[in-house]
């Protein structure tokens, strides 16, 4: 469980127009132009990733707006 292995399922669906290794974990991954559409891509391979399922309380934008925030939320379900 990690944050690279966040930020390579990113590299993959986020469709980012700029290299996601130069995003800080805190940065705004829909003003570094991921779109609500890939997020959804996004979400998905996380689930495969993780082996988890985002429940309905966390399919918000906020949830999947930075690196450190999807670490937060995967490291919540990943404990429960």
């Amino acid at each position: 469980m990690s944050k690279q292995q966040i930020r390579q399922v990113l590299k993959e669906h986020g469709k980012f127009s700029v290299d996601i290794d130069t995003l800080a974990d805190d940065a705004d991954l829909y003003e570094a132009g991921m779109t609500s559409h890939a997020s959804v891509n996004v979400m998905l391979a996380l689930e495969d990733s993780f082996d988890l399922e985002f429940p309905d309380r966390m399919l918000k934008r906020s949830v999947f707006e930075s690196i450190n925030a999807i670490n937060a939320a995967v490291e919540e379900l990943t404990a429960a």
